[in-house]
Formats: structure tokens, sequence, C-alpha cells
């Protein structure tokens, strides 16, 4: 299993490649600057996905579509984003825009 990197830093991080590669980027919500999960929003022009933290088969951090497979629109988005904060006060929710639905950190999509 991978080391983790401290929610906080990883933020820290993810802002500066988006800002690096000319799409802005937003921290929507803070979460617990050690251990918080993390969630992408990515807004493009065919709509949303919602990407959430997760751990691979062999424990090696990835990322999976929490809004399903297809982009949504923003207010499903926004609900999903809520319901999961509801759920865990710690996590951070991030957004960027991303035309391509492609996220600007490298991302392994499960």
């Amino acid at each position: 299993m991978e080391p983790k990197v401290k929610a906080g830093i990883w933020v820290s991080m993810a802002v500066r490649l988006s800002d690096m590669a000319g799409r802005p980027a937003a921290v929507l919500r803070k979460g617990d600057p050690d251990s918080g999960g993390i969630l992408a929003v990515l807004r493009g022009r065919e709509g949303c996905v919602v990407l959430s933290q997760a751990r691979d088969a062999e424990g090696r951090p990835a990322w999976v579509r929490g809004t399903g497979s297809a982009p949504v629109e923003e207010a499903l988005a926004n609900a999903y984003v809520d319901r999961q904060v509801k759920r865990d006060p710690d996590l951070w929710v991030l957004e960027f825009e991303a035309p391509d639905l492609v996220p600007p950190f490298e991302a392994k999509i499960i």
C-alpha cells in the first residue's frame, strides 16, 4: 500500500496543477487538513462529473465517478456533494473548470 499524502497538501498540489494548465480551480469546502477525503467537481461543456477519492484493489490511490459514467446537470452534482458532506464532515470539495471533463491532476479512474 502506498503512503497517504495529507489532504491539505494534496489539495494545494491539485489547485496549483490546475492553475498551471490554465484552468480555474476553487476550494469550495475545506475538510480535515490531515486525513479528510476529497471530492473533485469537474465542470465541463456537457455537464458535471464528481470524482470521489478511493483506493484500487492493490491499495493505490484512485478515483470513482460518484455521479455515474455520464455527465450530469449541475443540480444533480451539487445534490451528490451535499449528501456526501452530510455523511463525512471532514470532506474537502474542490471545483475545476474542465471543458473536456478530464481532471487537471493525475487520476486513475476506476
